[in-house]
């Protein structure tokens, strides 16, 4: 059976970073408990965070304020800028393509 998470050959790209072993090892018996493999794991957070999933979002602020990635004002207006989107999308309907292009516009307005 093929794996539905797997992107056809010629839309692959490779994604690369480094992690201690420790994590690594851990990763892969938690995947392993969960019936994942690690390139399961890494598609479906990578596939919930370009998507905006709630869940996602929330402990990637989380993390930004626990280890200071970002300033604070950064981090609030990124949120604010997130929240607005929702309510447009709500207020208006709109669909996944639309919000794509609204992101966008916003991007490029003020520079994020």
């Amino acid at each position: 059976m093929r794996d539905p998470t797997i992107p056809s050959p010629k839309d692959r790209k490779k994604i690369m970073f480094y992690e201690s072993s420790e994590h690594q090892t851990k990763l892969r018996i938690r995947c392993d408990l969960d019936g994942l493999n690690q390139s399961q794991f890494f598609r479906m957070m990578i596939l919930g965070y370009i998507e905006n999933d709630d869940l996602i979002i929330s402990y990637i602020e989380q993390c930004k304020q626990k280890y200071a990635i970002q300033g604070s004002n950064k981090r609030k207006k990124i949120k604010q800028l997130r929240e607005g989107a929702t309510e447009v999308k709500k207020k208006f309907g709109l669909g996944a393509d639309e919000l794509e292009s609204i992101f966008d516009i916003i991007e490029m307005e003020t520079g994020l």
